[in-house]
């Protein structure tokens, strides 16, 4: 090391061991990090870690005429900051000594006499505990190895072990072990030279250390499974889609075999059902029609299989989607249909597999028609944004730091046109496909944005409670980024819960939440016990147990009659899923009002609760059909390629196909969604003389070739879409 002159290489005592050969430099990141005479006075992607290379040679030539108190020998390059205190020593000597070295805001250093110390009360006992984490016993001294915590008075730790453990933890997850009180426990350590980097935990940064968790059961578990595709097949977003138990998680069915309205609905498998009667727990809901149900004596129910000539939904035509959909006549249907009608009128009979098939294209043809005002109410919006241009330098590897400061930056203007560039750090490279990668990167910020800290919940979530991030006002920046995505071209959010809907629509005091809202599972239980209760008795026993959650929520009160439950599991639902969260639900609504979103939202809640609430739509051969606009002077039907395009698509769909729908629209726009905002300009087909289809993402056309035999035509869309797709990839 050029200010240590030390060999060793050891990253938890003084840090990484770095050499630049270019530069000839080599030495301990924790030297450099603490020499008196060096800033950093650079960008963080500049020198090293910002320390210009000028300023590292300047600071080794200042350090080699400094002598060492505690070794005797030159290249001294960092000095105890008490006044009139003149010592200057080595990292590694200084560590040997007892220094401390504070890694925080100017990083300072104290000598062996001038160090910061804990104080110890008098009447603090002076024996021996546990160190909390190598469970070894540690001395109850006012030494240099140990360290007490601030906000536990029976919590002592070793110097070393904290070090280590704060090396593995970071900054995110080091914290008290006995309280878990984390900001008042990392501001002691900081003063006392514990080093806590700036990073994610050990195990957060290990690739795959989670991939078992990730998997989700996937199997459709039903004695009787309607779907002609098999046990396994899974299609989200419709009746295909397979919803897991509520429970156990470890069994399955699809919606249409159990016949669950939508995925918002609970489902338990007959296992976690049985497990629950015999505890006595088990409170019998509403008859509903499920398909693997039994009854309690054993024998099958009535839904246990449809009836043998029980009406089955047609395959139809491969090109079933270019005609007009036949009306069902249904004349035992009252204007009020089944799915419709309240839970306690409704008879335990299971819809046709023709009848399921109605609701859900009525959901998708309702969703669809509001989905296109929104579009048009967007539009509007966009008049405001200007021509004048803003960039964006966004790091592949750190979207959200990257777009965070981008955000913040004093030129950024939401009424400016967005350029997004990428740049990545290991080869300083960068991408400039406007259209590509300003569409990627508002896809892939909505997306960090769903499974961030700030929001809570599996599929609807409400806002979370965290206090770093509306320290760091990261609410408000959320709504921006929301808003400015819509306006410009970015995907719709989905993933909203109805109850954060309304919230910033109609405002908290006008929502009532329901149990579904709270993500906290003790919570969760809480309510659901207080819910259960079937006795004064059994209430006020259950209260007792969880009086200090409902003392610090405000919602303890005196409880004379079976009937307060129903008053207090309201107070409980409201207190947790609004009045905790009110401060970054009016940051979140603040941000939300760029460029007038929110008041759009407000004067049209049921319209944007479809982009908001629900997920997009998955792209079918129909919807990519009804994009496209067909140029051409003579009737469309009649156009020389035309029937090939709505076949290919159909191809495509179904599987039998090297690309997919998403392919083909990231190669005519440069986005495999179509935004909420739709497309600009709309997305157009001319079929000309040439030899290889070409996308235009400037006007969004596809220009398309006429070949005399559809597998002509198929073989040149994949070969062209494949390899134009797999270049920008690469």
């Amino acid at each position: 090391c050029v200010l240590c002159g030390r060999t060793d290489d050891c990253p938890e005592k003084y840090g990484e061991k770095r050499t630049y050969v270019e530069y000839n430099l080599t030495f301990h990141y924790y030297c450099l990090l603490m020499s008196s005479g060096i800033w950093q006075r650079g960008e963080e992607d500049e020198g090293v870690d910002g320390f210009l290379i000028t300023d590292i040679r300047k600071e080794v030539k200042r350090a080699a005429k400094l002598k060492c108190n505690i070794c005797k020998k030159k290249g001294a390059s960092i000095g105890c900051v008490a006044p009139k205190c003149k010592r200057s020593y080595h990292f590694p000597c200084g560590i040997q000594r007892e220094c401390i070295f504070q890694f925080m805001e100017d990083f300072r250093s104290y000598c062996w006499e001038h160090r910061p110390v804990q104080e110890f009360m008098d009447k603090e006992p002076r024996g021996a505990s546990q160190c909390t984490i190598c469970l070894d016993l540690v001395q109850h001294l006012p030494v240099y190895t140990v360290l007490k915590s601030p906000c536990c008075k029976n919590a002592w730790f070793h110097r070393e072990c904290l070090q280590y453990q704060a090396l593995s933890a970071g900054i995110f997850f080091f914290r008290c072990t006995v309280c878990n009180n984390k900001d008042k426990f990392q501001k002691e350590m900081l003063r006392m030279g514990i080093h806590i980097p700036e990073r994610d935990a050990s195990w957060e940064l290990e690739e795959n250390a989670y991939q078992d968790l990730l998997h989700c059961y996937q199997h459709c578990d039903v004695k009787r499974c309607l779907c002609k595709k098999g046990r396994d097949y899974n299609e989200p977003d419709s009746k295909w889609e397979i919803q897991r138990c509520q429970y156990c998680g470890s069994r399955g069915t699809h919606l249409a075999c159990s016949s669950l309205k939508s995925w918002e609905q609970n489902w338990e498998c007959m296992e976690c059902r049985s497990i629950f009667e015999k505890s006595g727990k088990y409170s019998k809901r509403k008859k509903r029609a499920l398909a693997a149900s039994e009854n309690s004596n054993g024998t099958p129910c009535l839904l246990e299989e449809p009836p043998p000539k029980s009406p089955r939904q047609s395959s139809g035509s491969p090109r079933s989607f270019l005609l007009q959909s036949p009306k069902i006549m249904c004349q035992s249907l009252s204007p009020c249909s089944h799915l419709e009608q309240p839970a306690s009128n409704r008879v335990t009979v299971s819809p046709s597999p023709v009848l399921s098939n109605w609701n859900w294209s009525l959901r998708h043809k309702y969703l669809r028609q509001q989905r296109k005002e929104v579009c048009n109410i967007l539009k509007e919006l966009k008049v405001q944004v200007q021509t004048k241009t803003t960039r964006l330098n966004i790091n592949a590897e750190n979207i959200w730091s990257s777009a965070l400061k981008g955000f913040r930056q004093r030129i950024f203007s939401p009424t400016n046109t967005i350029e997004v560039n990428f740049t990545n750090c290991k080869n300083r490279s960068k991408t400039n496909t406007s259209f590509a990668t300003k569409h990627h990167f508002f896809q892939v910020l909505m997306l960090h944005l769903q499974n961030s800290s700030l929001f809570e919940g599996s599929f609807g979530k409400n806002l979370s409670l965290d206090f770093q991030a509306l320290k760091e006002n990261l609410y408000f920046e959320a709504g921006k980024m929301i808003a400015v995505s819509l306006v410009h071209g970015g995907p719709p959010p989905g993933f909203f819960s109805k109850t954060l809907f309304k919230c910033l629509v109609y405002g908290p005091k006008n929502v009532k939440p329901a149990l579904e809202d709270v993500a906290d599972v003790d919570v969760s239980q809480t309510i659901k016990t207080i819910k259960c209760a079937d006795s004064l008795s059994s209430l006020q026993s259950t209260l007792q147990d969880c009086c200090e959650f409902l003392t610090a929520a405000g919602c303890l009160r005196p409880v004379t009659a079976l009937c307060d439950k129903n008053v207090l599991v309201n107070d409980i639902l409201i207190y947790h899923v609004i009045k905790r969260i009110t401060l970054p639900l009016e940051s979140f609504r603040q941000g939300l009002k760029t460029l007038g979103v929110l008041e759009k939202m407000q004067k049209h809640p049921d319209v944007f609760s479809s982009i908001f609430c629900y997920k997009p739509e998955r792209l079918s051969a129909e919807i990519v059909y009804n994009l496209f606009t067909i140029h051409s002077s003579s009737d469309v039907n009649k156009v020389e390629g035309a029937d090939f395009w709505m076949g290919y698509l159909e191809d495509v769909e179904s599987g039998d196909s090297v690309v997919t729908l998403e392919d083909i629209l990231l190669f005519v726009t440069g986005s495999s969604y179509i935004p909420a905002i739709g497309f600009d300009p709309e997305p157009t087909i001319k079929f000309l003389r040439i030899r290889y289809p070409i996308g235009n993402r400037l006007l969004n056309c596809l220009e398309l070739p006429r070949t005399k035999t559809y597998q002509q035509f198929k073989n040149k869309m994949e070969l062209t879409i494949r390899n134009t797709l797999r270049v920008e990839r690469e």
